[in-house]
Parts: C-alpha cells; sequence; structure tokens
C-alpha cells in the first residue's frame, strides 16, 4: 500500500485518526525480537515527537506498545492503522521522518517500508 486510507464515515468516528503500534516484545529464549534493536527507545522517541509536534489526542494520533508483531525477522517494526502501513526503522532519524511525513502530513515514508510477506 502506498498512500493512507481515506477517512471514511466509519473512521470519522474513530477517537483517534490513527494509531501507530510499535512491538515492544521480548523473547526470553533469546530469539530475534524486536526488544533486541532498542524498540522501546523507537517507542518513546515517537511518543516525545509526536505530542511536541501537537499530534497527540483525541482525533489526532495514539502511540501504542504492542506485543509481538510476527515480523521479527525485519524488527523494530511499527504498524500506523487504519492505513495498514509497515515500517522498519533504525534511529531518532528513522521515527522523526515518519512522525513528519506519515502521521503529520499522511505521506508514507516508502524508504522505510517493511518487505510484504517477511513475518517471524
Amino acid at each position: 500500500m502506498n498512500e493512507p486510507k481515506s477517512e471514511s464515515s466509519e473512521s470519522s468516528e474513530s477517537f483517534y485518526a490513527r494509531h501507530i503500534f510499535f512491538c515492544l516484545n521480548e523473547r526470553k529464549n533469546g530469539e530475534e525480537c524486536c526488544a533486541q534493536h532498542r524498540a522501546q527507545e523507537g517507542f518513546d522517541r515517537c511518543k516525545s515527537q509526536v505530542k511536541a509536534a501537537g499530534l497527540s489526542g483525541p482525533g489526532k494520533v495514539r502511540v501504542n506498545k504492542a506485543g509481538c508483531l510476527d515480523r521479527c525477522a525485519v524488527g523494530p517494526v511499527a504498524v500506523v492503522y487504519p492505513d495498514e502501513v509497515w515500517y522498519t526503522y533504525v534511529d531518532a532519524h528513522d521515527i522523526d521522518e515518519i512522525v513528519e511525513s506519515h502521521l503529520k502530513n499522511g505521506k508514507v515514508v516508502q524508504r522505510l517500508l517493511t518487505p510484504r510477506g517477511v513475518g517471524r
């Protein structure tokens, strides 16, 4: 999917316009997981950037923690709903770009898209 879904009458009744979920799963058995790739830092950065940009709150963006999203092979990952856009990120710059481009301006960050079909 290249661009976020357009608003429908159903989504306009939603409490938040968008949710971004960050996988923060940590596997105790040593298997690959997003927590091993500084996922908490990405979550914390996104939450602070969304707030600083005035994007948080009802009718806007909600930054959420998630358990395993089954995309471990390309972790860390985050997904934006209702847009159904999956991201792989590396650092604060990537998070800032997702916030500015996608969450603020509705433009998908193509270079950070998680490859289709890659799972655990």
